[in-house]
């Protein structure tokens, strides 16, 4: 058996290869699930109703999807030009950060002014912190996969001392959070009685924008190149160094938009809980929709459903909710590999 290049990948073949990946992924947990003695029909029907089943499962599950979305976008964008970003947490935590700074009564301003005014020094901040580790790497070959990972640790002990110090709210009875932000700064729900927000809406937005941009326009073009082979790039007069930068800011600001989201969206006010790994999953995010700025809203909200099903699924049958994140795991690995099939075919001698 050997591989050998297609010649002309076929187009019905890239789009059904991810999606049969994850129905495979899916048939593995059915008989994981069938091992830790539950029903597997049963169960994944648990799983759908957990998360779809209703008004109140399908918000939960979109309030879920919304930050990933964000930092899903932040790794396709940055993986495209191979910026391997794995600082999403960190600059998630960074929009955060300057959302409660400038939404804690610093401005008096409109709610139509003051949102999109903290969405875009959030987006600034986490742009300029991963504009640093992206310095260190085009001018001194640094590893930005160490710097990045390393700097979501000291943003994260940066936010500890904050709300542990200089901004612990008075009136939180000791626990270690800062002052919520003001009414201006909130984003209202999309639906009445639940935790849906218009961050959701945003994310789809910056789901589109960065499809158009990576698609039709020259950052994109610029982006796409130097992903594809940076020597040739150079050769064709694209300056690297500058389209790398300005995928970092774009990437970075992505990321800085998702702690925006949750802190005016869903908490309120800034803690160390506010994300749960947000940053990490959108990695997986973006591989499950081979960095597709669309698939990635379909990535994120499988992995969504996902989640917030195992949960109601684990309940009622009492197994683990862990499933989810297994399931996850195997369709990452089955996508990874299902994205061989529309470059190589197998030859069998």
């Amino acid at each position: 058996m050997r591989l050998e290049p297609r010649e002309q990948p076929s187009l019905a073949l890239t789009v059904l290869a991810p999606v049969l990946a994850v129905g495979v992924a899916l048939v593995l947990c059915s008989l994981l699930i069938w091992w830790a003695g539950a029903p597997p029909a049963r169960a994944l029907g648990l799983l759908l109703k957990g998360s779809l089943g209703s008004t109140f499962a399908l918000t939960e599950t979109l309030t879920r999807a919304t930050p990933l979305i964000f930092t899903g976008l932040a790794a396709a964008v940055a993986f495209r030009a191979k910026l391997w970003n794995i600082g999403a947490e960190g600059q998630l935590y960074a929009g955060a950060v300057m959302a409660t700074w400038l939404g804690t009564g610093m401005l008096d301003l409109p709610a139509w002014v003051m949102v999109p005014l903290l969405f875009a020094a959030g987006a600034l901040a986490g742009g300029l912190l991963l504009l640093g580790p992206t310095l260190l790497k085009t001018r001194l070959a640094v590893d930005e996969v160490v710097t990045t990972l390393l700097l979501n640790f000291v943003v994260i002990l940066a936010v500890n001392w904050l709300v542990f110090g200089p901004w612990k709210d008075p009136m939180a009875m000791g626990w270690p959070q800062a002052a919520p932000v003001v009414d201006a700064a909130v984003l209202a729900p999309m639906v009445a009685k639940t935790r849906l927000h218009w961050g959701f809406v945003v994310a789809l937005a910056c789901a589109v924008g960065t499809w158009a941009l990576m698609r039709f326009t020259t950052w994109g073009l610029e982006i796409r190149a130097v992903g594809l082979n940076e020597r040739a790039s150079r050769f064709a007069g694209i300056p690297v160094g500058r389209a790398v930068l300005r995928t970092a800011l774009i990437s970075g600001g992505l990321a800085g938009m998702a702690g925006v989201s949750e802190l005016a969206g869903l908490k309120g006010y800034l803690t160390l809980d506010l994300s749960p790994g947000f940053g990490y999953s959108g990695v997986v995010v973006a591989m499950l929709a081979a960095l597709h700025p669309l698939g990635v809203v379909a990535a994120a909200l499988f992995v969504a459903v996902m989640s917030i099903g195992a949960d109601s699924m684990s309940r009622s049958l009492e197994i683990s909710n862990y499933i989810a994140d297994v399931a996850t795991a195997l369709s990452l690995l089955a996508v990874l590999v299902s994205m061989l099939a529309p470059r190589w075919r197998i030859r069998w001698r």
